[in-house]
């Protein structure tokens, strides 16, 4: 007899809290506050969901779940000569970016 199983449980995100409530810890974009549940799937199909324990980040651009105090602080917003925000800055080599480069033309890491 031979049986062949496709599934898994994988994490959802339930509801909003809040937008922009931090960076992501893999790749530094914007991250929200979250309630999630969990979904058993089978076949590709969910058949059976629960709710998580406390609310997480999620990451919109890699789809991360962590917690909230592994969060970076939010980007900041006021852009002046004195303080640059570290949104327009490479994670790697710290030197500042233009926000519409996808590279670090200095280091060449992805942004």
């Amino acid at each position: 007899m031979f049986f062949f199983f496709a599934g898994g449980v994988q994490q959802q995100v339930r509801e909003v809290l809040k937008s922009g409530a931090g960076r992501c810890i893999a790749c530094r974009s914007p991250a929200d506050l979250v309630e999630y549940e969990k979904v058993l799937k089978l076949f590709f199909v969910p058949v059976w969901r629960w709710p998580g324990k406390e609310p997480v980040m999620h990451c919109n651009n890699c789809n991360l779940f962590f917690p909230e105090s592994y969060s970076l602080p939010p980007p900041k917003t006021t852009v002046g000569s004195a303080a640059v925000s570290e949104a327009l800055r490479c994670r790697f080599c710290d030197r500042v970016v233009e926000p519409e480069f996808s590279f670090c033309p200095f280091c060449g890491a992805a942004q």
